[in-house]
Parts: C-alpha cells; structure tokens; sequence
C-alpha cells in the first residue's frame, strides 16, 4: 500500500477545531475502506461534502454481452476504435466478470462534468496522451506509459492535453487494486526484491484552492447505476488531507524486470493485484542467458484463469500479426504459445523491447458486444505452419 502522505493544511490532533481566516470550521471527512477498519485518509472541506442542491438519476450501467458459440483464443485489433467523448462516456467494454470490467477509450476532450466510483477502484493506463488527472486529493499529471491507481469513492475528472489519448482502464470490483502481498513486509513497505518501490509511486503533487461557486455536477456510479449529484460549490474543495488512501501513479518504465538463467513465469512481472485478477508489466529487458535457453514463452494452458494481454510498443517475440493496442485474450482451457518458427528465430537473443500490459483473471470473462466488431476470427488458427 502507498505511505503516509500529508498534502495542505490539517490540524494538529484529528477531530478536532479547524477554522477558517474568518473563524468558521473546515468541514472533516474520514475517506475509509471497511467502514472504520480499513486504510482511511481524513480530508478538510471548505464547504460540507453533504452539500447537495439536487439529485438526479442519470442511466443505468449495464453490460452488452456478445455471446460465444465455441471456445477459442481471440485478437481484438482496437488501434482503429474510433477517438470520442471524455474518459467515461467513451470507454468501450471489451470483457467483463463480477471482479472486473476491462475497457479502452480514446478520449477527445475534457471532463465537463466530476466523477466517483462507489464501486470499485479504478486502474487508468495512459497508452498515448498526456494531461492531468484532477481529484479530490490534489493533481496528478500523466505521460504515456503512466498507470494512475484511483481508490474507489474518489471524485475527480481526466484533463487531456491536445493530441492523441489512449487509455488501458481495469475497473474492479469487491476490493482493492494494490501492490502484491508478496512485495510487502508485515507494515506494508514493499521490500528489497520487489521490482519497485515507494519511490517509484507519485502522490498528488499539487492541491489547488478551488473558492468559486456555481453548479457542479458530480456522477456518481452505485448500485449498478450513475446518479448526478448538484452542488453549489467546486467539489474539490480541500484545504488539506493525510492518510494512507489516495490515488497514485506509477510509471511502466520504472519497473524493474526480474530475470533468469532460463525462461521466467509470468508471475515476476506481477504489478498489482486485485479482487479476482493480477496485472502485469512486460518491460524491455535481459532475455534469459543459459547458454541453451529458449528466450521466448513456452506453451502453457491456463486451467484456472483468463489471460488477457495489451500490446503497448516494441516487438512481440511470441507472435505475430500483433500490432500496438491488440488485444489477446486464451481463455482457460486451451493452451498457447510461440507460433511456428518464433522458438528458433528467438535463439540467441539478449534482450527484448516490447512493452506490454497483461490482465489475469481467475473467473471466466464475458465478451462486450463491442468486441465484435474488433476481433480476427483467424487467430486461433494463427498456429497452424
């Protein structure tokens, strides 16, 4: 889990007086998981956060399922998904379970309106694109090959600069996305074999004074529905925070890639985890260096989960017809590997360049009906000599 972090103003012993210049109380709100026993942070408002002018019901969230006749591997090819919206509105659901929803946009102008989740947290991955992500906690800017962890109950709106965006979003539901159990000693530090540390992590940097008045939208996703909350003042309204919850960035370029004599799993190249899913960071690297190792992946089956993987840049040792922002997914079942002639081609080799994002899931996922459209139904056939 991130340290404790402190961003603003906050008093010196927690529930107690805090004023204003003018001699009125800050308004304090406990941000916790697992009603009062969870990670939590303590936040300070200008204005109460129970403020609300109106309510509306905005839509309902539901999932557009394109159902499978057979059971087979698939390429979703979704370099040409078609830019639109913001972060929200134009995600395109590729495949879902209870635990997770997986998505791509490729948004084209700001946010007009704030949102929160009050479901799940929110995994972004910046493919293309910078800009800033704005949130209850303070900002956080992004760059290509940022991923930006957003705790679920957070309110806050993506600001893109001018340019191409393209995002990776893993949303999860029934707990949290954090660093593995197994990088961390008993206190939470992630320890000296971890392929990164708390370093690496960015905190929101910068906690703008938002005064002004109007009204604001903030939709917030619950109970499989989104509802608009109104109010009368700027939502991100901190004079101050402290804890340990709060969003974050990392970046995929400051991973530290685990290598071997042979060939290793890919459990070492293990990011985060979450409720029912890992995901993984496959970084330029060291190949394997056994004078007779095989540098590339052997065949596997997947008996108890999904693996899906995002292809971000560079080449892709164990296949082809693979372009930047494909999408493989080898359901459980049925195993994969190297297509023909890669094993040999990839004899000898030091290194690799590819850059790409896998998620394991160990519940079965369904396919959005937007997937369709996108998917080669030659691919399980791409074995064959």
């Amino acid at each position: 889990m991130p340290s404790y972090f402190k961003l603003g103003e906050v008093p010196h012993k927690r529930h107690t007086q805090f004023r204003k210049p003018d001699g009125s109380l800050y308004s304090e709100e406990l941000f916790g998981e697992e009603g009062f026993s969870g990670v939590y942070s303590l936040l300070y408002h200008k204005y109460p956060p129970t403020r609300v002018t109106r309510i509306e019901r905005h839509g309902e969230v539901c999932q557009q399922e394109w159902p499978q006749e057979v059971h087979r591997h698939h390429h979703m090819q979704t370099a040409e998904v078609a830019p639109a919206s913001d972060i929200v509105d134009g995600r395109r659901t590729l495949m879902y379970n209870s635990d997770c929803v997986i998505s791509v946009a490729r948004p084209t102008e700001p946010m007009s309106y704030f949102y929160r989740n009050a479901q799940g947290d929110e995994l972004l991955f910046a493919h293309e694109g910078s800009g800033a992500l704005e949130t209850t906690f303070g900002l956080l800017t992004y760059s290509p090959g940022d991923y930006l962890l957003v705790p679920r109950g957070t309110t806050w709106r993506v600001l893109p600069e001018p340019g191409e965006q393209r995002f990776l979003i893993v949303e999860a539901y029934g707990g949290d996305i954090r660093p593995p159990k197994r990088y961390r000693n008993e206190f939470g530090q992630l320890l000296e074999h971890s392929p990164y540390c708390e370093r690496d992590l960015r905190a929101p940097a910068e906690l703008p004074q938002h005064d002004e008045r109007g009204e604001y939208e903030v939709r917030i996703r619950v109970n499989g529905e989104v509802m608009s909350y109104f109010y009368d003042f700027h939502p991100l309204d901190l004079v101050g925070w402290d804890g340990y919850l709060y969003p974050y960035a990392f970046s995929i370029h400051d991973f530290e890639p685990i290598t071997g004599r042979v060939h290793q799993p890919p459990p070492v190249h293990q990011t985060f985890e979450g409720p029912g899913f890992v995901v993984c960071s496959f970084c330029p690297r060291k190949l394997d260096y056994h004078p007779q190792s095989v540098p590339i992946p052997y065949n596997h089956s997947n008996i108890d989960s999904d693996e899906m993987i995002y292809y971000v840049s560079g080449s892709f040792g164990s296949r082809r017809g693979i372009a930047t922002s494909s999408i493989t997914l080898h359901p459980r079942g049925i195993p994969h590997g190297p297509q023909p002639g890669l094993v040999e081609k990839s004899l000898g080799a030091e290194r690799t360049d590819e850059l790409a994002v896998m998620v394991d899931t160990f519940k079965p996922l369904k396919l959005g009906a937007e997937a369709e459209a996108l998917d080669d139904p030659k691919y399980p056939f791409s074995w064959l000599d």
